[in-house]
Parts: C-alpha cells; structure tokens; sequence
C-alpha cells in the first residue's frame, strides 16, 4: 500500500524547510500540530477524537499532566495511543534540533514511562527520526541511546517504508495482533525483567536491610513477630507516601529532603503521625480513637533506625531510579505486595535476621496471583449482571465482599467496574442533572468532560466494597 499523500506533503514540506525546523525555536508544540498529529491521523489514529469518544475511551491521550519527578526534563511522554481504553504504546516527541540518535536521556526517559506501564514497545521522534524500542527490560540511565532500540527510520524513508510502519502501529495492525507478533519475533527476549520482579526484588533488599538493623539497634525490645511488623509497616508507609506524592497528593520530596539531615527515623515518625491525621487510616494508627482503639502502633515509633539504612531505601525512589509509582498498574503493585508477603523474617538463636519463605508458601511452590483479565472477566458476570437494569440507588444496596482480599485485586476490579458504572449511568441520564444538589456526582472538567467527584467515588467505595485482609 503506498503511503498517504498526507505522508508525502510532510515529508516534502520537512525537507524543503528542515533548516527552519531544526533551529532552536521551533519547538515540540509545533511540532505535534504540524506534523506527528498528521502523521499518526494518517495511519488511522483518531488524533483529534473526531468520534467524540469519552476520556477513558479515546484513542489518544496527550499526557502532559504527568512528570518524573526529579527529571532535567520533566515530562510525560506526549502521546498514548489507546484501543478500548487500554494503553498500546506511548510515543515521546522531541523538536528537530535535539539529537534523539544519540541522546541517552531522551530513551530513558521514554522506556521508564513505558517499562512502568507494561508496554513492551514505545516511539521516540521529532519527525526526522521514527525510533522504536523495546521497553521490557528495566531502564538504565548509563544506557546508549541505542539500547533496545530496535527500529530507526529517517523521514525521507517515510514513503518507501510506510507499510513497515503502518503493518505494526496502525489501530489495524493491533487489533489484527501484528503489534503483539512484532514484538515477540523482533525484540531482544533475553535480559529482560518486568516492573513487577524488578520493584519486587528492591523491596527485598529493602526488608533485608531494615531487618538485620533494626534487629541489631533493638535487640532487648524486640521478637520476630514485632520485627515482621515494624520492617512491613515501615516498608509499607515510605511506599504510601511515596507513591501520594507521585500523585500530587503529598508535598513533591517531602520524603528525600528527610535525608539532608540527621535523625531520619525521628523526624520519618513525625511524617507518619501528621498521615494519620490526614488519611485517617490503619497504616498510620498512633492514636486511640473512639470506636477504633485496637491496633495503636505505639512500637515502631520507639526504635532506633539507621540513618544510612532509610537514606538507603528513601533515594532509590527518586529519580534517577526507574519507578514512576503513579504509573505503575495498581495490579502489578498487589502482585508484588502478595509476593512480599509470602516471606517472613525470622531471627537466629545470634539475634541476627533472616529472610525466609513461608512454609505455607514454600509447600504450595510459591505465591499465586490472578491475573487482571480473570479478575476483570469474574467482575463483569458478576457485578455487571447485578447492575444489569439498576438504578445509582438500586446499586447502592449492592454490597461486594472479599473474606479474604489479599492485596485486593478483586475489590479494586469490583470498584473500577462500579465507577464506570455509575458514570456511564450519569452521561446517559442528563448529566447536568447530576452535577447539581448538596452532594453532585458529576463535575466537568475544563475540557468539557464528565467525571466522578471524589465524594461520590469515597460514596460507592466505602458504601459497596468490604474485604477482609489475612497475614
């Protein structure tokens, strides 16, 4: 198929201007209007949502809301390219007069967004040049340029190679699967690990190092029970705040300025008691509280910590390390919490702690997880049929318990299909209607889209999804 006279218009305006466009003020916004927003309209992306698609279903995304945090260039890949509201590739635009060949940042930056998000292939271009990598194995600053790319086309190959392109990133190639066979028969298998074992095995180390301090600093006050706890909680609430402030949620850093200065422990405590206040939750309990008197944390506030070991654990969660915790799927983060929770920490007869599985775990072959697509297939013939005919106050009575959640993976399959529920309901019935009252569900956004207000998110979560969590 020869390439679209679209194709052949921007190919012959960059070659006859390229001199303009490669001067330093030309810039990335320009660049996307004129000429990838074009190009990927032409290989049948809905560029523009010219279907009218609502947010979670559109096409493509342009992300720049996010950022890594900590980056000399901070900012979200600017595209996701997107079918059934499931995220296929990102791709990361730079202006012409960057060296995207050779520049060693800029493909970090792209596979770390990638890496996190579970996309084995992403694009790196600025027009001139169309890079594909392969982003399955873990990212690496000291990486070239070149490693894991796998594809380089220049523009003035856009005609002669526009089937190659098209026969893997058109909306037609995925939905045919040469997208996925693209990826199996022409990127490097070897070497690569996924978010999950990787973000696994940095806690790990984490445990290890927390364990075998704090079992030596308290070695009087302490046993393995109390031991398992305050190493889980600690690992538990660092991560917590960690992944609020990728969020917004929390102050940006808050975390790594505690490791400019002494008494890290002391003033990581101080942290943890003003999240107590804030979230009102079980992870951070220091205080008795009508109705809720159990379980007060009034140990781990008391041990003595190694300011190297939390300066250790806190700095490997800042850039230039490969996690951005906001985007990695909440799935993979409760595989790798059930992962962490089939192992316990047991002390020698030195008082010295070692890392074990447990004999539940180690007698079954290891720890099981569902996978998303059972859980998102159990969900919608259960969930789904209840709310089959349902009104939001019909819905209200549903109640979905898990006696034994684990990391929730099922409750937060159950409150993701309750939500889209619920607005999908709204934008089908007058959806002004539901932005108005003491308690609106709806707000609309700047863009003009529709979405959940908090109080009605906090509504559905607290009034329909219970679990019950076993260690």
């Amino acid at each position: 198929m020869p390439a679209p006279e679209t194709i052949r218009q921007l190919v012959e305006r960059f070659d006859y201007n390229k001199d303009a466009y490669r001067s330093p003020h030309y810039n990335e916004a320009q660049l996307r209007q004129e000429f990838l927003n074009p190009f990927f309209k032409a290989l049948g992306w809905d560029v523009y949502n010219e279907k009218d698609y609502a947010l979670q279903y559109r096409e493509v995304i342009h992300e720049d809301s996010i950022h890594i945090k900590g980056s000399p260039n901070a900012k979200a890949p600017d595209y996701a390219f997107r079918l059934g509201g499931v995220r296929k590739f990102f791709v990361e635009a730079k202006k012409p007069a960057e060296d995207i060949q050779n520049t060693k940042e800029f493909a970090y930056q792209l596979k770390i967004y990638a890496w996190n998000s579970g996309l084995p292939l992403s694009i790196l271009t600025d027009f001139e040049e169309f890079a594909v990598y392969d982003c399955r194995s873990k990212p690496n600053l000291s990486d070239s340029p070149a490693t894991g790319r796998v594809l380089l086309i220049t523009y003035d190959e856009y005609l002669e190679r526009w089937d190659e392109i098209a026969a893997i990133f058109s909306p037609d190639a995925i939905r045919k699967g040469a997208f996925d066979k693209y990826t199996e028969d022409n990127t490097a298998k070897r070497g690569t690990i996924g978010v999950d074992d990787a973000f696994l095995e940095e806690i790990e180390d984490w445990r290890t190092l927390l364990a075998r301090n704090i079992a030596l600093r308290n070695e009087q006050i302490i046993n393995e029970r109390q031991l398992n706890f305050a190493v889980q909680m600690t690992i538990d609430r660092i991560i917590f705040l960690r992944i609020c402030e990728d969020r917004g949620i929390e102050p940006p850093n808050q975390l790594l300025e505690l490791t400019k200065d002494d008494q890290i422990h002391k003033r990581l405590v101080s942290l943890f008691e003003r999240a107590d206040l804030k979230y009102n939750s079980g992870l951070f309990h220091f205080k008795a509280e009508s109705g809720n008197k159990n379980n007060v944390d009034t140990f781990t506030p008391s041990l003595e910590i190694d300011d190297k070991v939390l300066k250790t654990i806190i700095k490997s969660m800042y850039y230039p390390c490969p996690y951005v915790l906001k985007e990695i799927p909440v799935e993979i983060l409760g595989q790798v919490y059930e992962q962490f929770l089939g192992k316990v920490i047991r002390l020698t007869p030195g008082g010295r702690a070692k890392i074990e599985e447990k004999p539940e775990v180690r007698k079954a072959g290891g720890v099981y997880y569902t996978p998303k697509y059972i859980v998102d297939y159990i969900v919608e013939n259960t969930v789904g049929k209840l709310l089959e005919g349902k009104t939001p106050d019909q819905a209200a009575r549903l109640k979905i318990v898990d006696p034994a959640c684990g990391s929730g993976s099922f409750l937060l399959g159950a409150f993701q299909y309750l939500m889209d529920w619920h607005e999908a309901y709204y934008l089908a019935h007058d959806p002004e209607k539901w932005t108005k009252g003491r308690d609106p569900a709806l707000v609309q956004t700047a863009d003009g889209d529709w979405r959940l207000t908090t109080d009605e998110k906090k509504r559905i979560l607290v009034n329909n999804i219970h679990g019950v969590a076993w260690h």
